[in-house]
């Protein structure tokens, strides 16, 4: 259940939103992100890579959003679009959470061998933006590896939405973990909200 200001969700109605799913045990927290979305009246669409569904079965997130769930290249939900690029150009937002270090690789180096970056490899970010929530082990989070695909992924023009520090699940403490529910939703809401905010000298 959503706990922050009801009335930021309004924002939400009617909007395109795609939620990319990467391995973590983290994924769980993005159960409550669709529900919330998909209560407040947008239009969610999960993509998943085919480790995360060890984690989170795309039964749960299509239940969760009332509409079927991107889960293999190999198939699609629209015939038409095989390969997602008409869903893409569709969308308000593209949210990548849990973003792991590998996806943050395949995202810097232009890699879209799965359904979520092969979706975010199709997304025009001049209009849609990309938002990404990073989840890792502190160490993996400290690696130059990580944090250079960090800054080319920003200067790429993609968003990071920076991770909480705490107790993760293989009994670290540090920065890494992938932020509450409630905090990614504000994140999607501020994306969609800046984005329709008048451009300077409009």
């Amino acid at each position: 259940m959503y706990h922050g200001d009801h009335a930021n969700l309004a924002c939400l109605q009617g909007r395109k939103i795609a939620i990319g799913v990467c391995a973590g045990i983290a994924s769980y927290k993005v159960c409550g992100v669709v529900s919330t979305l998909a209560q407040a009246g947008a239009e969610v669409t999960v993509a998943m890579t085919s480790d995360a569904q060890r984690f989170v079965t795309p039964l749960v997130f299509q239940s969760l959003s009332g509409r079927p769930v991107l889960s293999s290249v190999w198939e699609s939900a629209a015939p038409a679009d095989p390969q997602h690029i008409r869903a893409a150009s569709a969308l308000d937002l593209f949210l990548i959470a849990p973003c792991t270090m590998d996806m943050l690789a395949k995202l810097a180096t232009g890699r879209c061998d799965d359904t979520v970056s092969l979706l975010a490899a199709s997304i025009d970010r001049a209009r849609t933006r990309v938002l990404l929530a990073p989840s890792m082990n502190e160490a993996m989070w400290r690696q130059p590896a990580t944090q250079r695909n960090l800054a080319t992924l920003r200067s790429d023009g993609f968003s990071v939405i920076e991770p909480g520090v705490g107790w993760q699940a293989c009994r670290a403490v540090g920065p890494g973990r992938l932020p509450e529910a409630d905090e990614l939703v504000d994140a999607v809401v501020a994306a969609l909200q800046a984005s329709e905010s008048p451009r300077p000298g409009t």
